[in-house]
């Protein structure tokens, strides 16, 4: 079963989330637990969780299908130490909204060395910023999302998802999210046939389908290998099409929840649609 959907807006609150996904048809989606710009935030109140959960259920959401975005401003592989530790408690203040709102994954990016220390020690930095909010919590899995690797980010390359695994204590714990934008750009093809199952092979080479916990689903406006971050459309930008086909009609991409990022937002009940053409889903 495909669980598609689309990162929906909070703004009024968190728990106008649940519906705004149910508009637009959606069997899915991701959200911010606060703005996503902003250090500090206000605590959760019970009433705001109690609504959240509420219309959650009412949607027909199950919490395994709602992929939370940390805060854009954390960056888990900071290299120097007070700004790290800055990251750190936001990043743990994150896990603990979505335990409050009985969610069960947090996606986050690996974050950026800013070309001052080694990828190495960067990832060490991530695992350790993992392992913090794992220990700080109870239930909720990190979600590693790959990147198309602009700048000095880390995440752009498979065996750099692999190692953060490799080092994270509970790896009941831990898992990834796999953006086809930005795969594409970080140099991974997926344009024909050939293309993706090789890549996919690779995916399951280096890091195994068993730590796929969710995808984004982007066309990208960006270039193959130009590790540039561009989402697009769906079948609007280079990718075009058939890998979204070939990904609803694959199984080994069921029962995780399935996200549009693209730019318009008018069109994802279209683009929704589509998708679920695609596997003649109803």
């Amino acid at each position: 079963m495909k669980y598609i959907g689309a990162h929906v807006s909070v703004a009024g609150g968190v728990a106008q989330a649940p519906l705004r996904a149910r508009e637009i048809g959606a069997r899915a989606f991701a959200m911010f637990t606060k703005n996503q710009r902003q250090w500090r935030a206000r605590p959760l109140d019970e009433k705001e969780i109690e609504a959240f959960r509420k219309n959650l259920a009412e949607g027909g959401f199950t919490p395994d299908r709602v992929l939370p975005h940390d805060s854009y401003l954390i960056n888990p592989a900071h290299p120097e130490a007070e700004k790290w530790r800055k990251s750190a408690v936001a990043f743990v203040d994150e896990f603990v909204r979505c335990e409050q709102l009985g969610l069960k994954l947090l996606n986050f990016h690996p974050g950026s060395t800013l070309k001052k220390i080694s990828d190495e020690d960067g990832l060490k930095k991530v695992a350790e910023a993992v392992n913090l909010a794992l220990a700080e919590t109870c239930s909720v899995t990190a979600v590693i999302e790959n990147t198309a690797g602009q700048g000095s980010n880390l995440g752009h390359r498979f065996e750099h998802l692999a190692a953060i695994i490799e080092m994270v204590e509970d790896q009941s714990r831990v898992g990834v999210c796999i953006d086809t934008c930005h795969t594409f750009a970080a140099g991974y093809d997926l344009r024909t046939p050939e293309a993706f199952a090789a890549t996919f092979a690779e995916f399951d080479r280096v890091i195994g389908f068993k730590w796929l916990r969710g995808m984004h689903l982007n066309d990208a406006k960006s270039g193959f290998a130009s590790r540039v971050d561009r989402h697009h459309s769906i079948g609007a930008g280079n990718l075009g099409l058939e890998p979204f086909k070939r990904l609803m009609q694959d199984r080994r991409f069921d029962n995780i929840p399935l996200i549009l990022e693209t730019i318009d937002d008018e069109l994802w009940p279209e683009e929704i649609r589509l998708l679920y053409s695609f596997v003649d889903e109803k």
